[in-house]
C-alpha cells in the first residue's frame, strides 16, 4: 500500500527531530504540551505515522491528532478532525 503522505511526514520528522527542544520551549512556541505519561492520561491513542499521533481526548472524546518529537518525547498541537 502506498503512503501519500510519507515523504512530508518524514521532511515534518526531520526538521521536528532535527530542532528538538525541552518542555518550556515547546510551551512558548506550542501552548499545552504532554509527556508521555500526561498524554496517556488524557488522550486513547488510536494510530501514527511520525510525526503525528491520532489520539482521541478522554475529556470529550473528540478525536484528533497531536505532533510529536522523539527524545526528549514531548507531544503538543492537539486538532480536533
Amino acid at each position: 500500500m502506498t503512503d501519500a503522505t510519507e515523504t512530508i511526514r518524514r521532511e515534518m520528522q526531520a526538521r521536528i527531530n532535527a530542532q528538538r527542544s525541552e518542555r518550556e520551549a515547546l510551551e512558548a512556541k506550542h501552548g499545552q504540551v504532554w509527556d508521555t505519561a500526561e498524554m496517556q492520561r488524557n488522550f486513547s491513542v488510536i494510530g501514527f505515522g511520525a510525526p503525528l499521533i491520532v489520539v482521541t481526548r478522554k475529556a470529550d472524546n473528540a478525536k484528533g491528532s497531536l505532533y510529536f518529537q522523539h527524545n526528549p518525547r514531548f507531544y503538543w498541537g492537539f486538532q480536533a478532525h
